[in-house]
């Protein structure tokens, strides 16, 4: 598979892990333009260099809470065409719908996921093509918390199966793969999921709205 080179800025206070993922990154044929380990160089660097993506660590200096998220709401609001993947050591699903109503272009991920190379790499690709991905473990958190009657409840066993890998990002043929289905099954069942969430086109993102009803719950 051919690969776009993607200009990428790190933002991690954590030298080692900062310094896996420049080279992890560049293995695969990307560049990191800056790293960087605070939120404010954050900025600094995504405004002179312009780049696809913005991979942060949540938790960031001086106050190590969600320093790495707000950056990133801020980022999406001055560039709305930026790629951002946030990683965090914790489940924390608040944080997930906060940065999911953003739009596309977004991930958030746990950061166990950084040793499956491949893993971290194409969801970093997938965002910057403008998808969503979450982290599995984050979306079984939040299937734990459907308790009370939604929309959702008008879906079947299998769009809800089919609901459950879009909300980890999951292209329709990875889908199909995953559930040993034709991409035209997987098709009709995301048209059917659209049509019993009341999601018109004219709703826009129509899969990034699926996905945040899905981990509502």
């Amino acid at each position: 598979m051919v690969r776009t080179r993607l200009r990428i800025v790190l933002a991690e206070d954590s030298v080692l892990l900062c310094e896996g993922l420049v080279e992890l990154l560049g293995r695969f044929g990307h560049e990191v333009v800056a790293a960087v380990s605070d939120v404010d160089r954050l900025i600094e660097a995504v405004d002179e260099h312009k780049p696809d993506v913005v991979v942060t660590d949540m938790r960031m200096p001086p106050g190590f809470t969600d320093e790495g998220m707000r950056a990133a709401v801020a980022l999406r609001a001055t560039h709305p065409e930026l790629g951002i993947l946030v990683l965090t050591q914790y489940v924390a699903t608040a944080y997930a719908f906060e940065l999911l109503e953003l739009g596309g272009g977004l991930g958030y991920l746990l950061k166990d996921r950084v040793g499956a190379v491949t893993e971290l790499v194409e969801a970093v690709e997938r965002i910057a093509a403008g998808s969503t991905v979450v982290d599995p473990d984050i979306v079984r958190q939040l299937l734990k918390r459907q308790q009370q009657s939604s929309p959702l409840d008008r879906l079947t066993p299998r769009e809800r199966e089919v609901l459950g890998l879009m909300a980890e990002g999951k292209t329709n043929a990875a889908i199909a793969a995953d559930l040993c289905v034709s991409q035209a099954a997987v098709a009709k069942n995301i048209g059917a999921i659209f049509t019993k969430l009341d999601l018109s086109e004219a709703n826009g993102h129509r899969r990034v709205l699926a996905v945040l009803s899905h981990l509502r719950g």
